[in-house]
């Protein structure tokens, strides 16, 4: 999701997490870890290797601009990976690119660039923000060595640049009594946990149709959602607390940009793998969107407050407010989404706008609290289903995706009966 212009909004913190610990580059390569980027009862971990001047790596046209990196190094076992460094304003404008070794069978993969965008934050004034910059994560599997390059294009490399490596952890302990689904091989749901979440949705329908003064709203079918505890969320890596924002009215619609070498049975680990880099590696409360979806159509929970309610994300920055934020798992730039990743973004919204009363077709009108796209205070009109670019200046979510856009609202309007 690369940005495509320079965004450099100054923005408040209402409480920083603690900045990374980057030990000398002596120290053992497996034991450079971000400080408290885990402890013992957390499933998963970070470990946090500083970028160095690579020997005769510089460009020409770009004075005193330093090829960054890291020579292929044996590291502990993790499966993404991303690029951080020290101001969450700084724009890296540069090409990243790292290759790493498969931990079954010790092939090394082919150079892979990293997405430098800085497109996905919460908004200013909102109680949260990134406490550091960092590209876009890249799933990679199981791997256990890592090479990396940061070639500057426009400028010196931001400050502190590191390598983020992530250990998603193992897969919550699954029900033997139940057998998995055959698209989904993650636990199931409780009955518990499905009714509770299915009261919570008919409270917030009940409550969209009497604001409405309408006996019944046009409310898609409730999707299969897979819930935090489905995909092994700790909720102890999270900030405390939830916040909301008033209503849904729109949904921007984003690819992850984390690559598509992923199988289904994998997207648990995919999800706690993003979702520690969103806390730990940028500094955010909890997972940046409200929900993802994976490449075979399963709909899953994203941050914490109930997949009913109006959760305020960390997605699009200046239009978080009254919106939601839903990832399809993988990148779309050049690659078609599949058709059941695109139904399941329809469903989801037809069920969720709708509880809210808004037509997956239609327009609506949100307040810019302040983006590269759109000055603080402007209200812009936006598709009810948009893509991540209609309200910032990025690729995101990719152009295949983006020409999908058009299926998602017939078809979601379909759900809703119109």
């Amino acid at each position: 999701m690369r940005a495509l212009l320079a965004s450099s909004i100054g923005v408040t913190c209402a409480a920083l997490l603690a900045l990374p610990l980057v030990l000398p580059d002596d120290a053992p390569a497996d034991r450079r870890q971000l400080a408290g980027a885990q402890s013992a009862d957390l499933p998963g971990k970070t470990v946090s290797l500083p970028l160095t001047p690579l020997a005769g790596r510089t460009d020409r046209a770009v004075p005193r601009a330093v090829t960054l990196g890291l020579n292929p190094r044996d590291v502990d076992p993790f499966s993404l990976v991303g690029v951080v460094w020290d101001d969450p304003r700084a724009v890296l404008k540069g090409q990243v690119q790292v290759r790493t070794r498969a931990a079954a069978g010790g092939d090394w993969s082919r150079w892979q660039d990293l997405d430098t965008h800085s497109a996905d934050a919460a908004d200013p004034g909102a109680g949260e923000n990134r406490t550091h910059g960092a590209t876009a994560p890249l799933w990679v599997g199981a791997s256990d060595a890592v090479q990396a390059r940061v070639r500057p294009t426009g400028g010196p490399l931001p400050e502190g640049l590191r390598l983020d490596l992530v250990d998603p952890g193992a897969e919550p302990p699954r029900d033997s009594s139940r057998a998995p689904s055959a698209a989904l091989e993650l636990p199931e749901l409780t009955r518990a946990e499905t009714e509770a979440d299915a009261a919570s949705a008919h409270l917030e329908q009940a409550e969209t149709e009497a604001e409405a003064g309408v006996q019944r709203p046009r409310i898609g079918p409730r999707p299969r959602i897979v819930l935090r505890k489905g995909w092994g969320a700790d909720e102890r890596l999270k900030e405390k607390g939830n916040v909301y924002t008033k209503t849904i009215r729109a949904a921007f619609v984003h690819h992850s940009a984390s690559g598509n070498g992923y199988s289904c049975s994998q997207s648990g680990s995919v999800l706690r793998s993003i979702y520690r880099y969103h806390v730990k590696s940028s500094g955010w409360r909890d997972f940046g969107y409200n929900f993802a979806v994976d490449k075979c159509g399963n709909v899953y929970e994203g941050r914490a407050g109930g997949v009913a309610k109006p959760v305020l994300g960390a997605h699009t920055l200046g239009f978080n407010s009254d919106s939601m934020g839903i990832a399809v798992l993988g990148t779309y730039s050049s690659s078609t989404p599949p058709a059941a990743a695109v139904k399941a973004v329809a469903k989801l919204t037809a069920w969720k706008l709708g509880l809210h009363g808004a037509n997956p077709k239609g327009t609506t009108y949100l307040t810019s609290a302040g983006g590269n796209l759109y000055q603080k205070g402007k209200k812009v009109r936006l598709n009810v289903i948009s893509g991540h670019r209609d309200g910032f200046a990025t690729e995101c979510p990719g152009g295949r995706l983006y020409q999908k856009l058009g299926t998602a609202r017939w078809t979601a309007a379909r759900f809703q009966g119109r």
